[in-house]
């Protein structure tokens, strides 16, 4: 099926495989930041609201330059701002949409209490906010679903820490120099691949019709949780994933009862740059396991860096999660659930 040009176009109408196709030019995005100057206080910590797609770039910076930020940074999914949250705080309201309440709703707190805010946006309000107020932002391209542009995200993310004295410029350069190297490795995965050759077909082959479980590192934990998200908006189906070493302190003892036959696929998403012990962690536990669980499936992630590491797999995910929603006959690209959510509740706050 999925080497049957047909079934992949009447299956894939809005071309979700050639969007997945082109993330790698994402990583070469010019980012340019309007309404820049800024009054230069000094920055103790920085939080980067957003939900979704939106805020996995913001875990994805904070697992790559954790031992390059010299201040605490947190990802916030939710509607308020902790209390410490002051004029030394840089607050990031990231919404690829422009429109995500839980994120408007913290860019309004930290204006009332008079933090430094950037925004990240396609549009909606927080663009407008942005051109009436002006507060420093990145404008992204649009037309994408956010779990598609998370690379777009990334660079605007990169390029705002850079522009508020966090790091240097040197990192905003590291995710183009991946560019050209994404793109060799993205045409082993195109729909004019066939199957016995395409890596993203055969590991959507194993996991069709099974609950998948995924699992990382700690430095790779949020490419984990990248391969859930595309496997829930894209395949429309549930997922799950975890972390080593904290999958061995509780969920590790979860796989060991009933029922024996389990309708899971597990992949265990394993880069060089793990602590060793986190390496050993993903051998040792397969072997207690067995028998006591789908054996693991290895997905050994490519790239010289950290960096391109997190992207390789990041855009791996889309391409093995759009193929499984062509196996599951559904359209890769809508979440008209999602849409109806946010209509209702918006109706709701107009009542």
């Amino acid at each position: 099926m999925l080497d049957d040009s047909n079934v992949l176009q009447q299956r894939d109408p809005s071309g979700a495989l050639a969007v997945a196709a082109a993330e790698h030019e994402q990583a070469r995005f010019s980012v340019g930041v309007e309404n820049p100057a800024h009054d230069g206080r000094q920055i103790t910590r920085v939080i980067v609201a957003g939900m979704g797609g939106s805020a996995l770039a913001a875990l994805l910076v904070q697992s790559w330059l954790k031992t390059e930020l010299r201040v605490p940074f947190e990802v916030l999914r939710s509607y308020d701002l902790p209390e410490y949250v002051d004029y030394n705080t840089l607050v990031i309201a990231s919404s690829y949409s422009g429109n995500t309440e839980e994120t408007v709703s913290c860019l309004v707190q930290a204006r009332a209490k008079n933090a430094q805010v950037a925004i990240i946006t396609s549009g909606g309000k927080l663009q407008s906010l942005a051109a009436d107020d002006d507060i420093a932002y990145v404008a992204l391209p649009a037309s994408l679903q956010p779990r598609m542009a998370v690379i777009y995200n990334l660079r605007a993310l990169v390029a705002l820490f850079a522009h508020f004295n966090l790091v240097g410029f040197d990192h905003f350069s590291a995710i183009a120099e991946t560019a050209g190297w994404l793109e060799e490795q993205t045409l082993q995965w195109t729909s004019d691949v066939s199957t016995d050759k395409n890596y993203a077909k055969q590991l959507a082959l194993m996991a069709v019709g099974k609950t998948p479980v995924f699992y990382a590192g700690s430095v790779m934990a949020p490419v984990a949780y990248k391969w859930k998200i595309s496997w829930n908006e894209n395949a429309k189906n549930v997922a799950f994933w975890n972390e080593y070493p904290e999958f061995n302190h509780n969920e590790f003892i979860g796989w060991t009862s009933h029922p024996v036959e389990k309708p899971f696929a597990v992949f265990d998403l394993v880069s060089n740059h793990e602590h060793p012990q986190i390496l050993r962690r993903f051998e040792v536990s397969d072997r207690l396991l067995s028998g006591m669980r789908p054996k693991a499936t290895t997905i050994q992630l490519q790239g010289h860096s950290v960096i391109a590491q997190m992207l390789w797999g990041s855009i791996l995910a889309d391409f093995v999660s759009i193929y499984v929603a062509i196996l599951n006959g559904v359209d890769p690209t809508p979440v008209p659930i999602i849409e109806k959510l946010k209509l209702e509740l918006r109706d709701d706050n107009a009542a």
